[in-house]
């Protein structure tokens, strides 16, 4: 029954179950159905947070796990990785695991300093490929397609040249409305620049989300100090020049190339996905014609 719950429920607690077997006449402890599961080789784990997909998105990946697959590494050291994200000034942008003692937890060495509003954060867009990190850059205010247009004149061009790309390379950027608009496709297309087609909906295939955890985690590590008036002086002047203490643990990063990869690895993981979500609907199918 234990076994049975779990598999086809394994959002089930194990009080769910205590209960569940207490309804059944049988009376046992957290304990025991954590032994018992453990035993059939299930442990409690985080679920694992994935995009939302539609069906047109799923069948875009599956198409683009597709056409990819068989790619040689030598094709995506062509690629030039590109994609904004936040960084937050104040406190942790990961989780932090700490080893204490029981009634412990308010020791200064087991917590994490917070602020209200989380203190400040600042917008990055970024590039890298194979051959290393590109330019880092701090968006201030809104980005608009024109700021984005800006920005790849300023920093995408000059880091190609920079990482010696050579002919033949590839610019790689998400669905957003600010890279796919008329202006920008137009302001592409003059720079002769090839754009990887991309599916909508999958920041997980893009190999810069492992750099950004990288770097968010190694900005965490500084010690924060306490912020003053707006802005702050947080992690050593971030606030005021996120460049000097962002772009310095980002170039530390010089083995970026096993990031770009691994890609093979992540379109297995898209069909391995997307048949995951055929056996789900065809259970689905099962279970309401039999009702």
């Amino acid at each position: 029954m234990i076994l049975r719950k779990v598999r086809n429920e394994p959002r089930t607690t194990r009080q769910d179950l205590v209960n569940d077997l207490n309804r059944a006449g049988t009376t046992v402890s957290k304990k025991t159905i954590s032994n018992t599961l453990c035993r059939q080789g299930l442990k409690s784990c985080s679920a694992r947070k994935v995009p939302f997909l539609k069906p047109t998105h799923v069948k875009a990946r599956l198409k683009f796990a597709n056409d990819h697959l068989n790619d040689p590494e030598e094709e995506w050291e062509k690629v030039m990785w590109s994609d904004e994200t936040k960084i937050e000034l104040f406190g942790l942008n990961s989780t932090r695991h700490v080893w204490r003692k029981k009634n412990d937890e308010y020791n200064p060495k087991n917590t994490i300093p917070t602020v209200k509003h989380g203190g400040g954060n600042i917008i990055l867009w970024g590039c890298f490929s194979a051959k290393g990190t590109g330019r880092l850059h701090r968006i201030v205010g809104r980005m608009d397609g024109a700021m984005y247009r800006e920005i790849l004149a300023n920093n995408l061009l000059p880091s190609v040249r920079a990482l010696k790309m050579g002919r033949g390379w590839v610019f790689q950027h998400d669905n957003d409305p600010k890279h796919t608009a008329r202006a920008t496709k137009e302001w592409l297309r003059r720079k002769h620049l090839k754009v990887l087609e991309w599916p909508s909906q999958s920041p997980d295939l893009n190999p810069i989300e492992n750099l950004w955890r990288e770097l968010k985690v190694r900005v965490a590590q500084r010690q924060p100090m306490k912020p003053e008036g707006s802005g702050g002086d947080l992690y050593g002047g971030v606030g005021q020049n996120p460049c000097c203490s962002v772009c310095k643990p980002c170039q530390e990063l010089q083995e970026t190339s096993h990031l770009c990869n691994c890609k093979q690895r992540f379109l297995y993981q898209i069909l391995s996905f997307f048949f995951w979500c055929i056996k789900y609907l065809f259970h689905t199918i099962k279970w309401k014609l039999i009702i």
